[in-house]
């Protein structure tokens, strides 16, 4: 296969065969030959846990303390009552039936959604569409609520969701390759933290099997990861 030059300089730089602390895999992360664009920091771990048994699904959410680096858009599914309460917390779009009939039409101008309780009826019909992406609000994350206010400013201040895949991996962006270190470092603490506290009781063994951290277009150096971070 055939690389690039970036690429190259980027295999000078690291050890694939070592397993690296997280302060020194993100400080190589940042030093390594950069794409044109502000890449996102991302974790990617293998879990020891059985995909196939519905009681060992791990799902969570997580605050990074300085955020994701991208301006999130919130969409809110309520009452009309509740619109306008949505809206002054900083929702980017609220309200009920036409938001579902908006998305179910294709469209996706949004990155995090909330839901009211009894708006879930309704919304629970998109789960073919919001759930491959990561967006469809539940009780286990804390998007489905009638606390409103709390949930917009929580998503806006840099709380991210995560949900384990069938092959067993949970991955997540927890910042920008512009970030100082020590951002970086303490959103991941904060992140493997919460991927931690979302343990399910029935998960025998050990729980995280591997770790990696990389930028988008960087090579992933592994990490050493202790659940006691």
């Amino acid at each position: 296969m055939k690389r690039s030059k970036r690429y190259k300089e980027q295999e000078k730089l690291t050890d694939r065969s070592k397993v690296y602390s997280l302060d020194e895999a993100v400080e190589i992360i940042r030093k390594l030959p950069k794409a044109k664009f502000d890449e996102t920091v991302e974790l990617s771990f293998k879990m020891g846990v059985d995909v196939k048994k519905s009681d060992q699904m791990i799902r969570g959410s997580a605050r990074l303390p300085y955020g994701t680096g991208k301006t999130k858009k919130v969409l809110v599914f309520c009452e009309p009552e509740k619109e306008e309460e949505a809206k002054k917390a900083g929702a980017d779009y609220a309200g009920g039936r036409e938001l579902i009939d908006k998305i179910n039409s294709g469209w996706m101008d949004f990155d995090y959604c909330i839901s009211t309780p009894s708006m879930m009826r309704n919304v629970s019909r998109l789960g073919r569409i919001l759930g491959p992406r990561g967006l469809m609000p539940s009780p286990k994350t804390g998007s489905v609520t009638e606390n409103i206010a709390f949930a917009v400013e929580d998503a806006k201040k840099g709380k991210i969701d995560f949900k384990m895949d069938k092959f067993g991996c949970v991955n997540a962006g927890i910042g920008k390759v512009s970030f100082p270190k020590e951002q970086i470092v303490e959103n991941a603490k904060s992140f493997i933290k919460s991927l931690i506290a979302a343990k399910p009781a029935a998960a025998k063994g050990k729980y995280i099997k591997s770790a990696a951290v990389s930028a988008t277009m960087s090579i992933g150096l592994r990490l050493a990861v202790t659940e006691d971070i």
